[in-house]
Formats: structure tokens, sequence, C-alpha cells
């Protein structure tokens, strides 16, 4: 539901999607299904250790096969003309990045790639993979953080890169770790926060290592032309960013460069990072030929990015009244087999909802030999949310306050610090609590044995960076509209209504279009829940440079004073003196004949045109216990979010719905399982069991809208924010129903079994 007043024309409804026709005909070209004339098939041999240095590899055999045109190992790649690379998280060797995509000296995770070939067809590049020889010295595998933490562990970057960048890996007691990196975030004087409580809650949570669970795997097609330029087709959430990082690993120039966005089954953050692509380039180099590579599921379960499996020790003083008077975090998270875990966002977004004084934060960047971790929605909040709500669920039992009047309690508000520093703006934290608490679901009783309610609360801060939009006007008065943002969850649609109601002109007369690296101006990923704000901004400024245009050829026509005439959007009519009018389609006629064509443009447009509005959410969860089988049954589900405002109220109801669900396969379900040599032991989507439609009841939603003022409709990122909650809702609600207070997700039958045994005896 929503709280749309019908204030706008096209904002607030529900149009049909511009890609819907295609995808639901099959008509839709996914980055495997481009073809090229001359195409070969690439396959990546991968490494079946976890952890082995690589001693010698012999291509000799596969070469021969007939119909293989070329093979590359990491010999291939060049060495990167900068030595160090900057990340969103941090600094880091430049030479680990191509590591990452072709082991060099050493792998680091099962399905590490070490070499790839290409082939006439598939299935003699699989059998060519399969001829090529390597050696290697198994080491001992590092799989938990736990592991990674032991004074004797392997070092898993002993190769001295780590030295170029300071700080990047910390001695403990004068040896060597396995700590990339250690932040802090304080504020106030915890000691004295801590004296003042009358009453102090000390727990450990973990959580699993869990992957996006897109439907359309890991793809790349690359050709590789005589001059030297380079044209890549892949399934990414992000095209300017997958040239920045091919260019780095190729060192080519980025005018070299063209990458093509396809359309993507689904991403979540994940598709932000190259795999195949710099592979398909370099095999395109070597034969000739346009090459083209896709992963089996088996693959990017074991050797893509999924989320950091995570351990966090949550203290929080309170007094007996419920004021919050200090918290102390330690966020240990996995980053996989190179830096860069989200433990930054974790932390952050972990206490972002309540206002509390005196706080400190620290948080660890864990190496270990598993898939170096990427994004998942709202990196590194689920965790951390999930130890905080679930501490003060407990907390709230203890003093015997309802949990959510804790919550309203402590909520913060717009002019309040965050725990990085950063101070609120306008916010909806109080709103979302009181619509929480007035719901029905929040409001009924619950009668049956076994059956609990949990409530939780999430926070992210949402994005912005730079967007680009092109706006090119026909004599029909159509128009088409090009922006860089790939549509991953309906951007084609929000784009264009945010442009048709600025234009007061229909949504069907847009043609909605994603550009590419060299149709449309520089454009951040889509991802971080700033696309609908951020590029929202650049067809915002777009449509009024198309006015702009429009009001100077109507006065150039009527030959009188710009400033005299007047574009109305309510009707997207054009008025002058003396009663003079034009209507958008009629100037739209004109144009050929007065001047030419209009292109409406805005290029890099950046976060300093408005502020970002931070998101808040609230989610209630029923569930039933099965004592005998440890099965947890989610009966009821409603997620409570502040919107901003709903664009597109049926696009945002599907993102908190989609968001909600994966919260709870990390709650119930989802985890890799690794045996102590690093291998995953349920890379399939047999074993590794997601929830799926019969496994949930359909997700209620009450879409809050206190609009951003620092956007021109009020838009606040919503697609990050609905799986955070989940985690700490599920296993509140467990407790509620049997008293078992889960501290180790997912809450799996065999957990709740152990736990209600413990209780028993």
């Amino acid at each position: 539901m929503s709280s749309n007043n019908n204030e706008f024309a096209v904002i607030g409804t529900n149009p049909v999607r511009p890609d819907g026709v295609d995808k639901v005909t099959g008509h839709a070209i996914y980055g495997a299904d481009v073809k090229l004339q001359g195409m070969l098939y690439g396959k990546v041999l991968r490494s079946p250790h976890a952890h082995a240095l690589i001693k010698s590899i012999d291509f000799s055999k596969a070469l021969k096969l007939p119909g293989v045109h070329a093979v590359i190992t990491h010999d291939d790649f060049p060495e990167p003309s900068e030595k160090i690379m900057q990340t969103i998280r941090g600094a880091q060797p430049a030479a680990w990045d191509t590591e990452r995509i072709m082991a060099r000296r050493k792998v680091l995770f099962r399905g590490h790639p070490v070499a790839a070939i290409s082939a006439s067809d598939i299935h003699i590049a699989e059998d060519a993979a399969n001829l090529i020889e390597v050696e290697y010295e198994v080491l001992p595998a590092v799989t938990s953080i736990e592991d990674a933490l032991n004074p004797n562990a392997p070092i898993l970057h002993d190769d001295g890169l780590s030295e170029l960048v300071d700080g990047l890996f910390e001695e403990i007691d004068g040896q060597p770790s396995n700590i990339a990196r250690t932040m802090e975030l304080r504020m106030g004087d915890l000691d004295q926060g801590f004296a003042d409580a009358d009453i102090v809650i000390d727990r450990v949570y973990e959580t699993a290592m869990a992957h996006q669970g897109y439907i359309e795997p890991h793809n790349g097609t690359a050709t590789w032309n005589r001059d030297g330029k380079v044209t890549i087709w892949t399934s990414t959430q992000g095209a300017f960013g997958i040239r920045q990082n091919l260019a780095r690993t190729l060192n080519l120039s980025l005018g070299d460069l063209r990458v093509i966005p396809a359309e993507i089954g689904g991403g979540f953050g994940a598709k932000n990072v190259v795999y195949l692509e710099p592979i398909a380039a370099l095999l395109s180099k070597k034969s000739g030929h346009p090459v083209q590579l896709s992963m089996n599921r088996t693959e990017v379960l074991e050797a893509t990015g999924p989320t950091s499996g995570t351990r966090c020790f949550v203290k929080i003083g309170a007094k007996n009244d419920g004021e919050l008077v200090a918290a102390d975090l330690r966020l240990e998270y996995e980053a996989g087999a190179y830096p860069g875990s989200p433990v930054a966002g974790g932390a952050r977004c972990a206490l972002a909802t309540y206002d509390i004084p005196n706080q400190r934060i620290v948080g660890l960047d864990i190496v270990v030999n598993r898939p170096k971790v990427a994004a998942y929605r709202a990196p590194g909040a689920p965790a951390s949310g999930f130890g905080v709500e679930a501490a003060l669920d407990e907390l709230a039992r203890m003093i015997e306050i309802d949990p959510m009047e804790l919550r309203q309690k402590n909520g913060t508000s717009e002019g309040m610090p965050r725990s990085d520093g950063a101070v609120h703006g306008s916010i909806g934290v109080q709103e979302v609590i009181t619509a929480t608490m007035t719901h029905p679901h929040y409001l009924s009783e619950i009668t049956k044995p076994d059956i609990g309610r949990g409530v939780a609360m999430g926070f992210w801060q949402n994005g912005g960076g730079e967007s680009s939009a092109y706006a090119n006007l026909h004599e029909d008065g159509t128009v088409t509209l090009v922006t860089g943002s790939v549509d991953i969850g309906g951007q084609r649609a929000a784009l264009a209504m945010q442009f048709a109601e600025t234009l007061g002109i229909p949504y069907e007369d847009i043609n909605s279009l994603v550009g590419d690296t060299d149709t449309i101006g520089y454009t951040g990923n889509t991802g971080g829940s700033r696309t609908t704000f951020a590029t929202g901004w650049a067809v915002y400024q777009a449509a009024l440079d198309v006015r702009a245009q429009i009001e100077e050829r109507v006065a150039s026509i009527w030959e009188v004073n710009a400033v005299d005439v007047n574009y109305n959007p309510k009707d997207a009519t054009i008025y002058g003196p003396d009663n003079q009018k034009m209507t958008f389609k009629e100037i739209s006629r004109r144009l050929p004949t007065t001047g030419g064509m209009i292109q409406g443009q805005a290029d890099l447009v950046s976060t300093n045109v408005g502020k970002i509005g931070e998101c808040y959410g609230a989610h209630i969860a029923d569930v039933e216990v099965d004592r005998e089988t440890g099965k947890v049954t989610v009966l009821r589900y409603t997620a409570i979010q502040d919107v901003g405002r709903a664009i597109h109220p049926d696009y945002c109801e599907g993102q908190i719905q989609g968001g909600a669900v994966q919260g709870i396969g990390m709650a119930l379900n989802e985890e890799y399982v690794y045996s102590e040599s690093g291998e995953m032991l349920n890379s399939s989507f047999l074993d590794y069991r997601m929830p799926v439609s019969n496994d949930l009841p359909m997700i209620d939603t009450v879409m809050v809208e206190v609009p951003n003022p620092g956007h021109p409709y009020g838009v606040r990122g919503v697609g990050e924010v609905p799986i955070v909650p989940p985690l700490a809702a599920i296993a509140n609600a467990i407790f509620d129903a049997v008293g078992v207070r889960v501290q180790n997700l997912p809450a799996s039958p065999q957990v709740l079994l152990e736990e209600m045994d413990v209780i028993k005896d």
C-alpha cells in the first residue's frame, strides 16, 4: 500500500515497463544470447584446491586438440600500469585484481581460474580444458574467521605485495596475520556510558556466507579488432565500471574500449565485478575471433562474490526505562581470498536507527580461502543489523517494555549524528515506527502455541554519484530518452515517469533506452539504491533543458522575448503574450522547419545537485516452529518502509518483497557449507537452499512516504533496506515461539533442534 495523494499525473501510477513485452515473450537479449560472426566459445580451468601453490601449467595437449584456437594463463595478462588500485573499500595492490581473475603463483579458493581456452564449440573447449595439466603444492586451507584469526594460521598473502599499501595487513604480536584492515568509529565516552547503564547485554552473533542467487549466470563476449579497439557485451549493473576495470586490467585506453550492457537476469550488487570479460578479450586477441564465455551454476557459487560470513560482538547498555546509553560493537567480516569485505557498511548502518550518545564500532576485514566477496543488497548491513536488533529484542524483554516502544523511545531524528560522523537529514524513523505499532499485524493476538512474533528495523544511507541523460524530441511529439543506468528493477520505467512528469506528456510517448559507454555520458553503477534518485535528477534536468529550448524556439516563432514565454507542464502547453499558446505536439511538428530538432541533455549530474535521502524500514514476522523437526514456517510477514515517494508503487512493493525474501533466506536456509579442505559442499541450487514461492506467505508491504527534500520528486532509494530487518525479525520470532535465542544464522532445523535440546537439559 502507498499513501500517494495523486499530486502528480504520472508519478504514483503503475504503467507497463518498457522491456516487459520482450522479456515475457523471450525476445530480450541477455549476455549469453549475443551471437557474432565466427564466434568461438571459451572455458575456464579452475583450481580444485582452496589453497595451493602453482608449480607448473602444461597446455600443450590442449592446443593439439582439433578445434582449439587459443589458451591463456596469467602470463598473458599485462603488468598493471599502476602498482596500487583504489576501490570503494580501500586501496590494494593492482596485481591482486588481475590475480583474482587469473591466478599467478598461488590459488586462494576452489574455483580460482588458472587457465582458459577458446574453441569452435563449447564441448571442444571443455574437453581441451580437461587436457591442461597443472601441478599444485597443496597448502592448508583457512575457511573460517576463527581459523583465520588463529595465531598459527597459514598466511594467505605472503607474496609481499601488501607492503605496497600502508596498513593493509596488520601484525599481531610481531607476526603477520590474515586481518587485512581494521577500522574504528567512535562517539562520546564509552566507559562513562556503560557506567551510567543500569543493565548491560553482551552477546555474540554469527551469520553465514550467502549468495545473491541471481537467475542468470555471469557471462562475457569480446571482440578485439586489429585496430586495437575492444568491444565487450556483458550482463552488468554498470557498463562504465566494467570499462574502467577492463582498461586497468588490460592496459587499454578508455577510448579504445566499448562496453555494451545486455539485459540482466538479476544482480543485487554482485554484477559490478569483472570475471570473464578480460578473459574473453585476451582469448579474442590471441585467436583473432570473437569469444564468448558463460559460467555454469557451480562456477557461479564457487567462484563469484557472495556476501561475507560474519561474527559480531554486541554490547549494549541501557537505563531501566529503556534509554540506550552505550554500545560497543566488534564486527568481524570474511573478505574471501582478497581484502574488501563490506564491514564498513555494516559499521555505518549498525546503530544508525538509534540515538546512542556513547558508542564504539570496530570492524575487521579478514581474508579466508573462499571467493572474494561482492556487494549484496545493503552490503554489510544485514549482519550487523541482526546483532543489534536481536540484542535490543532481548533487552526489551529484560526491562519489560514493548520492543517497538523501545525503538520509538530511542529512534534517531533529523540533525542527529550517525556513527560515521554524518548528520541525519530529513528521515522517516518515527513515521515508520508509528506505522508499525499501529498496523493490524502488530496489534493482532497470537493464541496458538509454538507461534511467535518478532520485529526488527533496518537502515541504509542510499547512494548518489554521477549520471547522464539525453532526450531526443521527434516530430510526432514522442521522445527517446537515453540514460546510462542499467535496468535491473524497472529503472527505465521509473526514469521515463519522472521525465514525463516534468514535461507533462504521456508516459507512453517516451521510448526509454539504456545506452552503452560510447553512446551516453558517464553514469555510475545501478546499485546502492542510487539510480531512481541520481539518474532521476539527470532526466529531470534533461526535461528542464527541453522545456527551456522549447520556450526559446516558440519565442522565436512568435517573435517575442523568451522571458515572456512559459511552458506549463500541467497541460504541456506553451503560453505567451496576447493569449498565444502552442502545445507540445504542435511545437514538435514545427521543429524541423524552425531551426531543427531539440535534444535535452544532463551530463554528469552529481550528488551535489540534491541531497541523498536516507531510508528506514521495520518488519513484523510471525513464525511457527515444529518442535519435532526444527522446521520454521513463516506464517505472516509485513514490511513497512519509508520510500520517500513511490514513483512506481508496484515496483517499490516488488523491491521490498524481494529484499525481505532474501533476508528470510539468510535467516532460515542459506549458507555456504565447506569441508576442512575448502571444498564447497552445496554448490548447486539443489543443495544451496533458497526460499521459493511456496515456502512463504505473501509479503505485505506498507509504503510510508516522507518525501526527500533533496530530490524534485522526493525520491529515496528503496531496494537496500528490506534485506536488513528479516534476520533479526525471524530470530526474534523464533524466541517468542519456543524460547530459543538463536545467535547463529541460518536457523536451520539442525541448529534449532540442538538449541531446544539445550533448553530441555
